[in-house]
């Protein structure tokens, strides 16, 4: 049942935040997870990955060397980060972020970044969005382990906001 994640962006979005939660709420269902992160020099506005590795049976190498699914918040990240995609993956584009969509077979795209700003607020929450949509892609946690798992990473004070950015991202994938 292994399967291979990457989340890229930029630096700044909290793609890592979201792989983070995302191997804890595979680790709370019982799953073997590892999580790595990569981040050019310039940290905030550079490119950034993080990968994340679940699996049911014990995971012996922690790299990601063809990933299922990849998720991209930048044109710069899907530019870079999707040349290994496994070619039955699938690729997950912010929609506004990334105008030009690579040439790949299996591409959603999905308005993240707009969602965060037009229905909870802030740019801040776009990670917590697209979290909402791979948990519905990848079908790889249940959506009230993701719940959990984001409520105890986030600041008390925006549970609530975080919540509703979840069910938005869970809820704009067909």
């Amino acid at each position: 049942m292994r399967k291979q994640l990457r989340l890229s962006g930029s630096g700044g979005q909290g793609v890592i935040t979201a792989a983070i939660i995302l191997a804890e709420a595979a680790v709370a269902e019982g799953k073997q997870a590892v999580q790595s992160q990569s981040y050019g020099p310039e940290a905030r506005g550079g490119a950034s990955k993080s990968e994340v590795i679940i699996d049911d049976k014990q995971i012996f190498h922690p790299h990601v060397k063809n990933p299922d699914f990849v998720l991209a918040m930048t044109q710069k990240a899907a530019d870079k980060y999707f040349s290994d995609l496994n070619p039955e993956g699938i690729l997950i584009l912010d929609d506004d972020l990334v105008p030009n969509s690579p040439d790949f077979k299996n591409i959603i795209r999905v308005p993240i970044t707009k969602l965060a700003v037009e229905k909870v607020g802030k740019t801040l929450f776009a990670n917590i969005v697209a979290l909402g949509v791979l948990a519905k892609i990848t079908k790889l946690v249940d959506f009230e382990t993701i719940k959990k798992s984001v409520a105890n990473r986030v600041p008390p004070a925006t549970v609530e906001q975080n919540m509703l950015a979840l069910q938005i991202g869970f809820d704009s994938v067909e």
